[in-house]
């Protein structure tokens, strides 16, 4: 008999699906990129991706751990046994992006605390690198920990430990049901608050202005799916293993879909907040809104804070509501990164949900003590930089590749599909999987292997943002690469026989 854990409704794997999508990437990266990249037209492009990557991976994933009935590694197991590796693959890189993504919202969880009195100052990117984080070492030392940081991430990872402890129904389900809502209140609230300001109507007209011109740009239209392929949480082994957890009789196509257009909405939601503060600081400081736009950790730390000083009343409700709104999208990706390793640790070696947490996710929590260090920044940076570009997207084209061109799986999965779903796939889907995706990504890794060599050659810089060639080597290069040789080592260990019945049969489908 298959005892393998179900959610509860469908509404709570949607939430958890929903919410491992909606993360810090969401605020602080999609205004910046859509900003750079034509603003108002680039939802073209944008919307495009979504309907020829996005939404048919996400099917494809959704359909994978559902049929298989496993995680990452046990569903690519059943689908072939040579292609067991891309599962652990995957499911590694999701292993190193918990390790620092749970550093960010320890960051998240002290800025939240800082907002009530301002302790940043003035001097706010003085403060986060100087203040905060002491950075005082040079790239590739570590330095000694920051108790700013080391005691919120210790709190992260008791939270998030003892969620998954507590199992998918009464432990993921529970959770998102909870900080899925609070995450949009919040996040209302602060776009409620950030269009009334002097200079919002700037903001949003920079935003939104169309420059049509740009949507002929080859580099836009690589951009638009970079996003979706990074907002979505596909490739990270997540998509597989919450939807194993789903009943016989699901909607998959219907859900996909959901899960696709809640993402993209909350991403709209985002930038229409981000960049009527930015409006309001550009109006403050006499400039341009193209003068004060960024993006990432920047936007967050440095922007954000700058921002808060200058609000006219509520400086510190303001800043608390938003830091929390970055903790609470964290937390939901951060229980849905971890979950992966530890169901991948449930199935291959049979041991108990509460083993696979304290092994897998006690590992991910010492690891991750590396990027509270005084040096912490420099690791983060390189690993999030390398994981992101030759983990997540390389492991994205691989698996494509595999099932549309190496093993022809996708008629296979798309009746699979058709026959519990009410929207029925059609061309379209067979099209993006076979052609459009494989190929944009395609150039997508081509065009990351060639800047990336081309900075061997550039001097005075070199490397990924200037840094010594040895750090690049054990601190990007290597950790990317450990996440395939490790993965290739895990799917080369035996499954332990004794376990379900589900387990029993893993090979039919290869038998076939």
């Amino acid at each position: 008999m298959d005892t393998r854990s179900q959610w509860g409704t469908r509404a709570g794997f949607i939430m958890a699906a929903v919410g491992s999508a909606i993360g810090l990437g969401n605020i602080w990266r999609f205004p910046a990129v859509a900003y750079e990249n034509g603003g108002g037209a680039f939802i073209i492009p944008y919307l495009f991706a979504l309907l020829t990557a996005g939404i048919p991976i996400l099917i494809m994933e959704f359909t994978l751990g559902h049929k298989y009935r496993g995680s990452a590694p046990l569903s690519y197991k059943r689908l072939n046994k040579k292609t067991e590796f891309v599962g652990w693959w995957a499911v590694l890189v999701a292993f190193v992006i918990s390790t620092y993504y749970s550093v960010i919202i320890a960051w998240a969880i002290s800025y939240s605390v800082f907002s009530f009195n301002l302790s940043w100052g003035s001097d706010t990117e003085g403060f986060l690198m100087n203040d905060f984080l002491n950075r005082t070492v040079d790239p590739g030392q570590a330095g000694s920990l920051v108790p700013g940081v080391l005691i919120p991430l210790i709190i992260v990872w008791i939270v998030v430990l003892g969620i998954l402890f507590k199992g998918v129904k009464r432990g993921i389900e529970v959770a998102n049901r909870i900080f899925i809502p609070a995450l949009v209140i919040i996040f209302l609230i602060i776009v409620i608050r950030a269009v009334t300001l002097d200079g919002a109507l700037a903001g949003l007209e920079a935003f939104f202005s169309p420059d049509f011109s740009k949507i002929w740009s080859g580099e836009v239209w690589v951009a638009a799916y970079g996003q979706i392929f990074f907002s979505l949480s596909i490739a990270f082994a997540i998509m597989i293993t919450y939807s194993s957890y789903l009943p016989k009789k699901s909607d998959i196509t219907n859900n996909a879909f959901i899960t696709g257009f809640g993402n993209s909405s909350f991403e709209l939601l985002a930038g229409i907040g981000v960049f009527s503060v930015l409006g309001f600081m550009a109006t403050q400081s006499g400039v341009g809104v193209d003068e004060v736009v960024s993006g990432g950790v920047g936007l967050a730390f440095v922007v954000f804070p700058a921002i808060i000083n200058e609000f006219p009343g509520l400086n510190g409700l303001f800043g608390f509501l938003f830091f929390a709104s970055l903790v609470l999208a964290g937390l939901t990706s951060l229980m849905s990164i971890t979950e992966t390793y530890i169901a991948g640790l449930v199935d291959k070696f049979k041991i108990s949900r509460t083993k696979a947490v304290l092994f897998g996710g006690g590992t991910a929590a010492i690891i991750s003590l590396l990027f509270a260090t005084q040096g912490g920044l420099y690791f983060l940076d390189a690993a999030d930089y390398f994981i992101n570009q030759f983990g997540v997207a390389l492991v994205g084209l691989v698996e494509v590749v595999l099932i549309a061109w190496i093993l022809r799986e996708v008629k296979n999965i798309k009746a699979h599909a058709d026959e519990v779903s009410d929207i029925r796939l059609g061309w379209w889907w067979t099209l993006s999987l076979n052609v459009i995706t494989p190929i944009v990504l395609g150039y997508m890794m081509f065009d990351l292997f060639r800047q990336n060599l081309m900075k061997q050659f550039d001097t005075p810089t070199g490397n990924y943002e200037g840094y010594p060639d040895v750090f690049i080597l054990y601190g990007g290069w290597a950790v990317a690469a450990a996440a395939l040789i490790i993965g290739v080592i895990m799917s080369l260990t035996k499954w332990k026989q004794n376990g379900t019945q589900a387990n029993q049969q893993s090979d039919k489908r290869e038998a076939k």
